[in-house]
């Protein structure tokens, strides 16, 4: 037995057929308690009285109703006592014969309706297994789309269709992601090969040997910040290698005062109100995840902007002020190599994995990343992070829950 089939099948017919067995079992008990009394009641008025031996020994009536109501003779009692029981016998040996036969045919007709529901039960089964061995890339659109009524078997084809959907959101993302990253790099070789190639064609003067050396190295630096950028993001996707309790809030702080100096360049007020979280995890990662969304705050801003960060039990949240963002477009920001806006290839712009790089990191810590759009311009990121326990602070002052750098204002 090594299909499922047969041994349903060998269940099925195995259970009917001692069902049928018990019931003749049952049956014949109950007629062979009942089988002679029934024939003696029946045979014994019949007997004539005249021609019973007188010599006979007269048995004991019988002390059932019809003798209580009947005036018998004891010869006549003797006569039907003795019909009664060839009669009961012949009878019940009748009776095993029929229910033998009926038992045979009973169990062949058992192993082959067992035999037909089993496979009849299992056929999603098959179905759901010769699709999954069909599957390839190229076909990863078609479904089982199973119409049974509902159960176990049709919740499991749902399922299956279900996982079908997500794995082809994967390939698809995956695909994008391989072309948009061949894309990306493709770009600044090609500024550094035609810079080469032309620049430096018929023995260029001091000054454009200068511009050109300014240029690939631009171009270098740009292809190593997206290399570097790859290499996180492939970090963060495959989790945590270790983990360990990391303040949030101070994270948030140091980022905070390490990026004042683009904040005030760039004339944007930023504001951190931080509680005290302990985050476990990597602190690597996660400074990367509060450095990404403080840096896309300031970068996708208008001069006189603000960027307010917030940190508590609750998670990080990130929001600024900026152009508007159609808010259909915010939930592919979180895809690698996508821009709110298309991209203008300007110095020390980034390569669109910022936000790609925050889901990441909070998947890994077993959180979620999300943004929404605001109605008068600009994002508010936010991200939750499971938090350990709160840690203990120091005898003293409480601690102002604001922080403000930027134009004018020291860090």
């Amino acid at each position: 037995m090594n299909s499922e089939r047969t041994r349903l099948a060998a269940l099925y017919g195995g259970l009917l057929v001692m069902a049928g067995v018990l019931l003749m079992a049952i049956v014949y008990l109950l007629v062979s308690e009942g089988v002679y009394a029934s024939i003696v009641t029946a045979v014994a008025p019949a007997v004539p009285a005249s021609r019973l031996d007188a010599a006979a020994a007269a048995p004991a009536l019988p002390t059932t109703d019809w003798a209580r109501t009947m005036v018998l003779e004891p010869g006549q009692v003797a006569v039907a006592q003795k019909v009664g029981t060839v009669a009961g016998d012949a009878a019940l040996s009748q009776l095993l014969t029929v229910s033998g036969i009926s038992l045979a045919v009973y169990s062949a007709l058992s192993v082959a309706l067992a035999w037909w529901m089993a496979g009849r039960v299992l056929r999603p089964v098959g179905v759901i297994t010769a699709r999954a061995r069909r599957l390839s890339g190229s076909n990863l659109h078609e479904r089982l789309a199973l119409k049974a009524p509902p159960g176990e078997l049709k919740e499991l084809a749902d399922t299956f269709d279900g996982m079908l959907d997500r794995i082809q959101e994967l390939v698809a993302a995956r695909q994008r992601f391989a072309a948009n990253a061949a894309h990306e790099l493709r770009t600044p070789l090609a500024v550094q090969r035609a810079a080469a190639e032309i620049g430096l064609a018929d023995d260029p003067p001091p000054e454009k040997v200068a511009w050109i050396r300014d240029k690939l190295i631009d171009s270098a630096a740009s292809s190593e910040r997206l290399i570097e950028g790859l290499l996180l993001l492939a970090v963060s996707d495959e989790g945590l290698r270790r983990r360990e309790r990391v303040a949030l809030d101070g994270a948030t702080t140091a980022v905070a005062d390490a990026l004042a100096a683009e904040a005030r360049e760039r004339s944007i007020t930023v504001e951190v109100t931080a509680r005290p979280v302990t985050v476990e995890g990597d602190a690597v990662l996660l400074d990367h995840l509060v450095h990404n969304l403080v840096a896309n705050a300031l970068r996708h801003n208008h001069p006189g902007g603000t960027v307010r960060v917030r940190v508590g039990p609750e998670g990080l949240e990130v929001a600024n002020t900026g152009p508007v963002v159609d808010p259909v477009t915010v939930p592919l920001l979180f895809e690698p190599f996508r821009r709110a806006r298309a991209r203008r290839h300007a110095p020390g712009e980034g390569a669109g994995l910022g936000l790609s790089i925050v889901a990441s990191v909070a998947r890994a810590h077993g959180g979620e990343a999300g943004a929404s759009a605001n109605p008068e311009g600009g994002l508010t990121a936010r991200v939750t992070l499971p938090t350990g326990p709160p840690r203990t602070r120091p005898p003293g002052p409480p601690v102002s829950g604001g922080r403000r750098s930027g134009p004018g204002t020291p860090s």
